[in-house]
């Protein structure tokens, strides 16, 4: 058991989040994408929410601003935020675009929103808990995007609801945060996904009135 949550930590780490949901959406998306286009957009997502914020973490640790990757201490975490914040911005403007990439544009908007409800937490020395804002941003958008879709991927909820309890129950255990912690966190990932959907929904409605 100790193993399993130990590996929920590394597993579900904030950082694949952002890519997790975007290979969902290529891969379940009714609409046609050729594959070079997927894969130069999976490849630009992944540098940019990856491998940017990892070689950003190393300068940081070897500043002596970051200890571990988990960033358990709540300044550790004001420049990481900071710097993500703007490689989302950096997908949203160089990236995607709402015209073709409506739900991953939105998933990314709600990315950006909690990525700032997070920076704004450190500056008050408010510590939340990102893991379960990465967990709680993947699982709305994914029942967003069965909503939206008409799609019924209950399993795949299923797995992600798991996940997120899995992962919330190796945060406790290791001690790397308390239960009111993990429930701002959530509501953190959470709600921004749940507000970008009614935008996203409302769009729809509104094209569909007019195209009527």
């Amino acid at each position: 058991m100790k193993v399993l949550l130990k590996l929920a930590s590394y597993l579900f780490h904030p950082l694949w989040m952002p890519l997790a949901g975007s290979l969902f959406y290529f891969l379940f998306t009714p609409r046609f994408f050729p594959q070079e286009i997927i894969k130069a957009k999976l490849l630009a997502i992944a540098i940019i929410t990856i491998f940017i914020p990892i070689v950003f973490y190393f300068l940081l640790k070897n500043l002596g601003k970051a200890g571990t990757i988990f960033l358990e201490n709540v300044q550790e975490r004001k420049w990481p935020l900071f710097f993500f914040i703007l490689l989302s911005l950096m997908v949203l403007n160089q990236v995607l675009n709402i015209y073709n990439y409506p739900g991953l544009f939105y998933y990314f908007v709600g990315i950006l929103i909690s990525s700032v409800l997070g920076y704004i937490f450190t500056i008050f020395n408010i510590k939340i808990s990102l893991h379960m804002v990465g967990m709680a941003g993947l699982l709305m958008f994914v029942i967003a995007f069965c909503t939206y879709f008409h799609l019924y991927f209950i399993y795949t909820i299923s797995f992600l609801i798991i996940a997120t309890g899995l992962t919330a129950s190796s945060r406790l255990y290791y001690k790397a945060h308390n239960k009111q912690e993990l429930f701002l966190g959530f509501l953190t990932g959470l709600v921004p996904q749940a507000m970008v959907f009614s935008l996203w929904f409302t769009e729809y409605r509104m094209s569909d009135l007019f195209s009527g």
